[in-house]
């Protein structure tokens, strides 16, 4: 029974929720024409005949680059490394650094807009969505659209594509660690290994997903090297700037008005930007450097027959290196300096390294087994394993001798070493012996001895170990 005084019910308010972060929207940007647009197909071109072309060259018969982790070897066109040469991997990398800054101090992210895997596979993966979809205006037209058969097709053709780009990127990939023709071979035969497959269709699917979906957000959420460009970077650095003093105020159409901007806001180089931003908002952290823009606005320009250059690559303090003396001003920095003379010096080192790097290389280690032993007329013999590596391209022999003063000495001496093969290692078991007089003087005693290998060629190469004697 409802009481008299019961109060009606108040229907509850309907509060929209409101999300704190917008969701991101697919940029889609519009193809550019120029001569920075030239520039970077050059390299797109440049960096994808170098990836794909190079597993396929031979020399001495061998890969020219290729990290054989099966037989822990690495040949780098000609070179033959071996986990033991890990210092030269380590130069390697300190010298990609050094460029990598030298290039951040005199350009900015100049790599990132022209270089980078993450864009030039996504230029990639653009112009094969413009060849199936059109062009921007198109490609937003199309996203609007309800699904017909047009626009599966076309979705479909474009990410077919795709796909079929993403495995040739993954089985070249592989064919960087897995002999190229061996693996080529093995394909139509059905005899590849599954850890080969797994890791085409892994990087495959790491090219889609990157290249295809997550493109400009790799740049922006992921990659840190935006995070700290800005400390490589001082006032003399080129980046791409916009011309605030020439450009503003803007003023839209073909006609200006007493003290109006050459800029018509005709958002072109917003339109082109592979990452969403307007320049004209002065440098930030997402600009990656392409330039597209610097095309895109100098045609407006040209159009309008207004002179180029209202953006444009010029210093953070509004200079550009024009003419000897701007030049000049550019290299001429501390930073530079000091990038460009440690590069220099870490390619120097690693150059003075290999050329005084000896054609064989070898490492000692005790038999463990049978580390000291007494035999025939109280002499002592230690047991020792030999891992030899050949750095060369051609068969290597040689022959070993025991250096000492302590009267050890080899089982069998001279003792020669057999032929290894070009990029060759081989392992081998040697006895060096300490006569009874010896060993009675010296019972209890750890004594030094080198091993030494020489080559035909005259090169020696040695190694030190220990000889003990049991007490």
């Amino acid at each position: 029974m409802k009481p008299d005084d019961a109060s009606p019910r108040v229907s509850p308010r309907v509060i929209p929720i409101q999300p704190v972060i917008e969701p991101a929207r697919r940029i889609q940007p519009r193809a550019t024409q120029g001569r920075i647009t030239r520039w970077r197909w050059a390299m797109v071109l440049l960096t994808q005949a170098f990836f794909l072309g190079v597993p396929w060259l031979q020399v001495d018969g061998r890969q020219a680059l290729l990290f054989h982790l099966e037989r822990q070897r690495f040949d780098v066109f000609g070179l033959v490394l071996w986990p033991q040469d890990l210092i030269y991997l380590t130069g390697v990398l300190v010298a990609s650094a050094l460029a990598l800054f030298l290039a951040t101090a005199l350009a900015g992210r100049v790599w990132c807009g022209f270089s980078c895997p993450q864009t030039v596979y996504t230029e990639i993966f653009l112009w094969i969505e413009h060849r199936f979809e059109g062009d921007r205006s198109a490609r937003l037209r199309l996203d609007a659209s309800p699904w017909t058969a047009d626009k599966i097709l076309r979705r479909g053709g474009r990410h077919l594509a795709w796909i079929l780009f993403s495995l040739l990127t993954g089985f070249t990939f592989v064919g960087y660690f897995t002999p190229m023709r061996e693996l080529a071979a093995s394909v139509p035969a059905g005899t590849t290994g599954p850890w080969e497959v797994f890791w085409v269709l892994f990087y495959g699917l790491a090219t889609w997903g990157n290249a295809g979906w997550l493109r400009e957000k790799v740049c922006l959420h992921m990659c840190p090297y935006a995070r700290f460009q800005g400390s490589l970077m001082d006032p003399r650095t080129q980046v791409v700037s916009y011309d605030v003093a020439r450009g503003e105020p803007r003023q839209p159409g073909k006609e200006r008005t007493p003290g109006a901007g050459d800029c018509i806001d005709c958002t072109m180089c917003v339109q082109v930007c592979p990452v969403g931003i307007d320049i004209r908002d002065g440098l930030q952290y997402e600009c990656i450097g392409c330039g597209v823009c610097i095309d895109a606005c100098d045609r407006v320009m040209e159009r309008l027959q207004r002179p180029t250059g209202l953006i444009r690559f010029a210093a953070r303090d509004g200079a550009v290196a024009g003419g000897l003396a701007g030049l000049r001003g550019w290299l001429a920095r501390p930073r530079v300096a000091v990038y460009a003379g440690l590069l220099a010096l870490t390619l120097a080192a690693m150059a003075w390294g290999l050329e005084a790097r000896a054609p064989l290389g070898f490492d000692i280690l005790r038999d463990r087994g049978v580390m000291a032993r007494p035999v025939e007329d109280g002499a002592v013999e230690n047991v020792y394993r030999l891992r030899l590596r050949n750095h060369t391209g051609r068969p290597l022999d040689g022959q070993l001798v025991v250096r000492t003063a302590d009267g050890l000495a080899l089982v069998a001496e001279p003792a020669r070493i057999a032929p290894l093969p070009a990029a060759g290692a081989t392992d081998m078991a040697l006895s060096v012996r300490l006569p009874a007089e010896a060993a009675l003087e010296r019972a209890g005693r750890t004594l030094p001895v080198e091993l030494t290998v020489t080559t035909p060629t005259g090169e020696r190469v040695s190694e030190r170990s220990t000889f003990i004697v049991p007490g």
